[in-house]
C-alpha cells in the first residue's frame, strides 16, 4: 500500500473529535483501505462496493471521478477506464467513525456498474430456500438468455 498523503490528517486520538468533528480524517484499515460503496445519484440505488486506499481517495478528491484500489490486481484503478462507465462524484458521504464512504455518483457509458454486464454489482437476492434469484434489472441474465 502506499504511504498516506500528508492532506489525510491521522484519525483523532479522541471518538467526539473523529466522530463528530468538522476534520476529515479518513480511518484507513490495517490493510490500509476504506470501503466505499456507489450510489446512483439519481435513483438512489446500490451500484457497487469497492476499496480506496489513500491514492485513490486522493485521486478521487482531485478529479471528481472515482477511483478505487482493486485487491485482485493490487493497484489504482480509475472506473470506466475501459468500460467506459466512468463515475463522476456529486456526493461524498463519510460514516462516524470515517472508515467508510458513500460516493453519490452519476454513471457514464451504459450506466451500469458490474463487471458482468449488470447495471448493479447487487443483481442476486437471497431466496427464503437460501438460493439466489437474480433481480428484475441483471442485464447479465438477460444477455445470457437472448432477452
Amino acid at each position: 500500500m502506499p504511504p498516506r498523503p500528508e492532506r489525510f490528517a491521522a484519525p483523532a486520538a479522541a471518538a467526539p473529535e473523529q466522530e463528530l468533528g468538522t476534520a476529515f480524517r479518513p480511518k484507513f484499515g490495517a490493510d490500509g483501505l476504506l470501503t466505499a460503496v456507489a450510489i446512483d445519484d439519481a435513483t438512489g440505488e446500490v451500484l457497487m462496493l469497492a476499496h480506496m486506499d489513500a491514492e485513490a481517495l486522493a485521486a478521487t478528491l482531485a478529479t471528481g471521478e472515482a477511483h478505487y484500489y482493486s485487491r485482485s490486481r493490487a493497484k489504482l484503478w480509475r472506473k470506466g477506464e475501459t468500460s467506459g462507465q466512468v463515475q463522476r462524484v456529486r456526493r461524498i458521504l463519510v460514516d462516524c467513525d470515517q472508515d467508510a464512504l458513500v460516493l453519490r455518483v452519476a454513471v457514464g457509458g451504459d450506466g451500469g456498474a458490474c463487471h458482468t454486464g449488470a447495471r448493479s454489482c447487487f443483481y442476486r437476492a437471497v431466496g427464503e430456500d437460501g438460493a439466489l434469484r437474480r433481480t428484475e434489472d441483471d442485464r447479465s441474465a438477460r444477455a445470457a438468455d437472448g432477452s
